[in-house]
């Protein structure tokens, strides 16, 4: 079994460029199957999620490759529009694939998807606007089919933000005739990648990042080049180390904006933080304090994919901090792993409490999902002595290289088996 080794207590220091986002390219590869040439998709990270979607594509019938960072995708010649019940399982974000493959084909069927188990996520929102578009969608024993080969533009109103329903939403309605107007649309950065990619293949998207965005369907589409943006996540999990454990760091090639409420919190800490064009340097003694309550919204507000690393970045802070979970049930997995650390957490519901203590030691644990998983690294770092993280591939589906990127920064950790 493969595992992260961690030897704690060493301050960061240096500079790395980071990831492109796995929110952005999961989607922006499902949309690539709308055009019927080849879209070279630059900055790609190369992880197992992004290694599922290459598969699904190529069942799909389309010829994928890389070249360096970037992924090639050949699309003009999709001679499917199912996707096997193999791959659905494997990631939850797989069912962004019913709004591309109905949107090219006309038709689609899927089972339900998978990924980390982090309570309920139905896609009935998902379902509720291809309705809406016309499509007429059947569930039964698992599986989902769709016939949609005569959508209209219409007005979709979602009655939560949701970023998968706005991304198929959009995805759908450019295979639809006429305008859609999608309302109570979610903000996220990643929809905004999205709908840049899709108008780099002559698609007509506009109003992303806002609440309404608006889609004029039925355009001809053809390949382009596109880079995605950077990974906010894997940004804010670099600052949260380098807070805990100490030290100056400095992170290239991302966008400031994208990551002001987890860079807050960190100020609130203590952390000296500063943001120039493309870069953001944190400079950390490791000696942290507690900050306001933590609530975890829809963009603009604070990242549920952030608060686990948040968390453990302030396990040693002084004071105590309150951490309330909006946007997920289970969301605290993490919490016992961390707790075998030494961590004082207290779950209750959708609230966690930490309280800081002296000092983290080093245990054996697992990585419960992605970003817990990411949680564990962060405390660490921090903890006196060794620390081996199982189940990494939880990590391994968001972080391209964490290991190599910890190590740059002067981190003792290694991937063992």
């Amino acid at each position: 079994m493969r595992y992260y080794s961690l030897e704690g207590g060493r301050p960061l220091s240096g500079e790395i460029v980071v990831q492109g986002a796995k929110n952005s390219v999961l989607p922006i590869l499902a949309a690539s199957i709308l055009s019927g040439e080849t879209c070279r998709i630059q900055h790609c990270p190369r992880l197992s999620d992004v290694d599922t979607t290459v598969e699904i594509l190529r069942h799909l019938g389309c010829r994928v490759r890389w070249e360096g960072d970037a992924l090639l995708v050949d699309a003009s010649c999709v001679t499917r529009w199912d996707i096997p019940d193999s791959l659905m399982r494997r990631m939850r974000s797989s069912v962004i694939f019913l709004g591309a493959i109905l949107s090219r084909c006309g038709q689609a069927e899927i089972s339900y998807p998978g990924g980390c188990e982090l309570g309920p996520r139905p896609i009935d929102l998902h379902l509720a606007a291809l309705r809406a578009l016309g499509a007429d969608v059947r569930e039964r024993g698992g599986s989902i089919s769709c016939s949609g080969g005569n959508m209209q533009g219409t007005e979709i109103v979602l009655s939560l933000p949701s970023v998968g329903a706005t991304e198929n939403a959009i995805l759908a309605a450019c295979g639809a005739k006429g305008t859609t107007v999608i309302s109570n649309a979610a903000r996220e950065p990643e929809i905004c990648d999205l709908q840049e990619f899709l108008c780099a293949m002559g698609a007509d998207v506009r109003g992303a990042g806002s609440s309404t965005v608006v889609v004029e369907g039925r355009r001809v589409l053809h390949g382009c080049d596109h880079r995605v943006i950077a990974d906010r996540i894997v940004a804010a999990t670099y600052l949260a180390a380098a807070a805990g454990v100490g030290g100056h760091i400095c992170l290239q090639q991302v966008t400031p904006g994208h990551l002001s409420t987890v860079t807050t919190a960190l100020m609130q800490a203590g952390c000296r933080i500063h943001c120039s064009g493309d870069e953001i340097s944190l400079e950390s003694s490791g000696k942290l304090r507690s900050v306001a309550p933590v609530r975890t919204s829809p963009y603009p507000g604070f990242p549920t994919d952030a608060q686990a690393v948040l968390m453990a970045a302030l396990c040693r802070s002084r004071g105590t901090t309150v951490f309330v979970e909006n946007m997920f049930e289970n969301r605290y997995r993490h919490v016992s792993e961390l707790r075998r650390m030494g961590a004082d957490v207290r779950p209750e519901g959708r609230v966690a409490v930490v309280c800081g203590v002296e000092q983290l030691h080093g245990a054996q644990v697992n990585a419960t999902d992605l970003r817990g998983g990411a949680a564990l690294v962060v405390a660490g770092l921090q903890a006196q002595g060794t620390t081996r993280i199982g189940d990494i591939h939880h990590i391994r589906r968001g972080y391209a290289d964490i290991v190599g990127d910890l190590t740059q920064l002067g981190a003792a950790i290694r991937d063992d088996t």
